[in-house]
């Protein structure tokens, strides 16, 4: 099973209720930035139907050095980002879409960025971090430069794969553990914003108008105020800093 196949059901339901247009959008981009003190090799993957706006063989390297941007289709789009970890190149060629000589990312679990713009011709962008999946990249998506409406950070901050329970562990050729397959309530618990199940959504509003681009951060340091002190504990940031 392809990364990412389990999670694509999840936003079934939501594009069936959209309306698809051709009309001319304002443009939008995707951003991927890597946070992560390791690479990964993107792979940004359209829903059937849709065009590739990828080829994805590029490395984003760790640290905060690996960034790149690409830019939508201007009508309707939807599709997803997965980060993988632990690929090998074969004659110095870097990884295709197809490839299995990643650790993770190339199957499941793996962390999965879910993304729609231009919907409803009104310019609507939908986004999510699924786990149903599984975990195995920190991933936050946010947009940035909106139009209008409300546009939340959305995704996991944290990393899984250290906390996760030991039958649920993927370990890697260097002995640690590389992604985490479950359970559901252990994601849920360390990353509420994101979607762990097929029907489980976010416990914040979203309805995020002409972005200028969609951010996706691989390793953001957080996501969240914990201001204590000021009584707003967990208050969910609509932007990410991290890497500005």
């Amino acid at each position: 099973m392809a990364a990412g196949s389990t999670a694509k059901t999840l936003l079934l339901g939501f594009l069936l209720a959209l309306t698809a247009t051709s009309t001319p959008a304002a443009a939008t981009t995707l951003t991927l930035h890597n946070l992560c003190p390791y690479p990964v090799w993107p792979l940004v993957t359209p829903n059937t139907g849709f065009p590739a706006i990828s080829e994805n063989t590029g490395r984003l390297d760790g640290g905060g050095r690996g960034l790149v941007s690409f830019r939508f289709p201007d009508s309707f789009w939807a599709g997803r980002v997965v980060a993988r970890t632990g690929c090998s190149s074969r004659s110095g060629s870097p990884p295709s879409s197809s490839s299995s000589g990643c650790e993770t990312g190339s199957t499941p679990p793996a962390t999965v960025v879910q993304l729609v713009v231009h919907a409803e011709g009104q310019d609507l962008a939908a986004y999510s971090v699924s786990l149903v999946d599984g975990f195995n990249v920190p991933a936050v998506v946010s947009p940035q430069a909106v139009g209008g409406g409300q546009c939340p950070a959305l995704g996991c901050a944290a990393d899984l794969n250290g906390g996760c329970p030991r039958s649920q562990r993927v370990v890697g050729a260097g002995g640690g553990v590389v992604a985490c397959k479950g359970p559901a309530a252990y994601f849920k618990e360390r990353c509420p914003l994101t979607r762990t199940t097929a029907t489980d959504v976010e416990p914040v509003p979203q309805r995020c108008f002409a972005p200028g681009e969609l951010k996706v951060v691989f390793c953001q340091s957080a996501m969240v105020n914990n201001n204590d002190a000021a009584g707003e504990p967990g208050r969910i940031r609509t932007v990410v800093v991290a890497d500005n």
